[in-house]
């Protein structure tokens, strides 16, 4: 059967900047084969699927796939999916705020789309998590052997490095200057070499206060033995796991906050996520994430019965 897709660019406002997912607003017949073909040959970091639960109501079954296999989550597909369903039609917006519902393998995720003469600009979608929080980490000359820093780098006065999880555990590391992450190089030798893979992290998110934008509060960028070394992937999913971090330490007070988080730069698809958080020192957080997005392509696919 022939398949309408769509690719959409999300967390920007500029086509060919941001995340990119490739989006199939109606997916219905389509079994996890096919799915998991189909998101091989696109070969994007996240491939969507959709198909309409019940015959009224904004309610989808969301399923996601990378080229790897399935998963459970991502913030750039929620993003992209809404945008692309109001595209196409099958998600008929109202005056200004129109929600939807998607369920995902990790539970159903509330969105909300923002329209404009009949047009989405912005999408924010509510989560609740239960993080988990390890102080347990690699030394500092550890982080920095196999993270290609410099370890006076790590920010160790305001910040520390910790193991937080929100279903994926991330390493997350604090650095002083924006430049320090972006000029970090993974190490696979040193990094089998350390204690960092019995923290059972497979990718380290490195994290700065100090962005070359006015508009932005923190920058941020996933390495890994599983990224390749000039790569700078989405952080979409790594976004419960840095509201659960930046909640772990004692100068966050408790109250709503809300922190426009960069990813990648000009020259490698910058993305900008609006992260909005209620921090009530509580064993569950509630976040907001929300973006813009940019469609870039539409297109057909025969896809074969399996």
């Amino acid at each position: 059967m022939n398949y309408t897709y769509y690719i959409a660019d999300a967390f920007t406002k500029k086509a060919f900047n941001g995340a990119q997912v490739a989006v199939f607003p109606e997916a219905e017949g389509l079994n996890a084969q096919q799915m998991t073909l189909v998101a091989r040959e696109l070969n994007l970091s996240e491939t969507v699927f959709l198909s309409k639960i019940g015959k009224s109501g904004n309610r989808f079954q969301m399923k996601l796939f990378s080229p790897l296999g399935e998963v459970d989550f991502a913030s750039q597909a929620i993003i992209s999916a809404a945008f692309a369903l109001a595209a196409n039609g099958r998600l008929k917006l109202n005056n200004t705020h129109t929600p939807v519902v998607f369920q995902l393998n990790s539970g159903d995720v509330e969105a909300n789309v923002s329209s404009t003469d009949g047009k989405p600009d912005f999408v924010q979608f509510t989560r609740t998590v239960s993080p988990v929080v390890d102080y347990f980490a690699p030394s500092e000359a550890e982080l920095a052997s196999f993270l290609g820093i410099d370890a006076a780098y790590i920010d160790n006065n305001k910040y520390a490095t910790r193991l937080v999880s929100c279903g994926v555990p991330y390493l997350i590391v604090p650095t002083f200057y924006y430049e320090t992450l972006r000029e970090a190089k993974f190490d696979f030798a040193a990094w089998s070499q350390s204690i960092a893979p019995q923290t059972a992290a497979q990718e380290f998110l490195l994290v700065s206060p100090k962005t070359p934008a006015q508009n932005t509060d923190f920058a941020v960028r996933l390495l890994g033995p599983n990224i390749g070394a000039h790569e700078d992937p989405p952080i979409g999913s790594a976004i419960p796991a840095l509201a659960a971090y930046l909640c772990s330490f004692d100068h966050l007070q408790k109250g709503t906050y809300t922190f426009a988080v960069e990813r990648g730069d000009e020259a490698k698809r910058r993305s900008v996520l609006n992260l909005e958080m209620d921090h009530k020192g509580e064993d569950t957080l509630t976040l907001r994430v929300g973006g813009e997005a940019v469609k870039v392509s539409e297109g057909t696919m025969f896809i074969p019965e399996a």
